[in-house]
């Protein structure tokens, strides 16, 4: 008799990201060293390009590939896009080591660590692939009222901001 197999994996959520990016083995190391992921699982095919690869980072799992432009199958990166339309979020208990750990592995600081309205500590980052990464720590419970004030007055001291959540 067959065992019943989940219909979720052990160990993942009910949404997770697949990251597609040039050089994944290189991409791989450096998540490693920017967010201290750990490597699950990877898969090369014959031209040694990474075909799947599974990445933990923190409680939540990420999968990367090289790009495959020859296949219909394959994601563009953003770096053949020349941009990307998706951010990822990391919730982190010290945002302030992980955006230097972050920054020491290659990272391009896109919005300088600081405390915000919505009462996260929180800055934003570019990684060498062209993948855009938010970091945070939680750091104060506003009510609605309190962070509709704090977006407000955020925007008006800043009318020169391109970022806003």
């Amino acid at each position: 008799m067959a065992h019943k197999v989940k219909p979720i994996p052990e160990g993942y959520h009910t949404l997770t990201p697949f990251l597609s990016t040039t050089n994944a083995a290189k991409a791989i190391e450096f998540y490693k060293n920017a967010f201290g992921a750990h490597e699950i699982e990877k898969h090369a095919g014959p031209d040694g390009k990474i075909m799947h690869a599974v990445l933990k980072i923190g409680n939540s799992l990420i999968m990367l590939a090289d790009e495959f432009p020859e296949h219909s199958c394959g994601a563009s990166t953003p770096k053949s896009l020349k941009g990307t339309t998706v951010m990822f979020h990391l919730y982190v208990e010290d945002v302030d080591h992980a955006f230097e750990k972050a920054k020491k592995a290659g990272a391009e600081v896109t919005m300088p660590v600081a405390d915000m309205f919505w009462g996260d500590r929180y800055g934003q980052l570019r990684d060498p692939f062209g993948h855009l990464w938010s970091i945070a720590t939680h750091i104060a419970d506003y009510t609605p009222e309190e962070m509709e004030k704090g977006c407000q007055d955020f925007m008006d001291k800043d009318k020169s901001s391109k970022c806003c959540h």
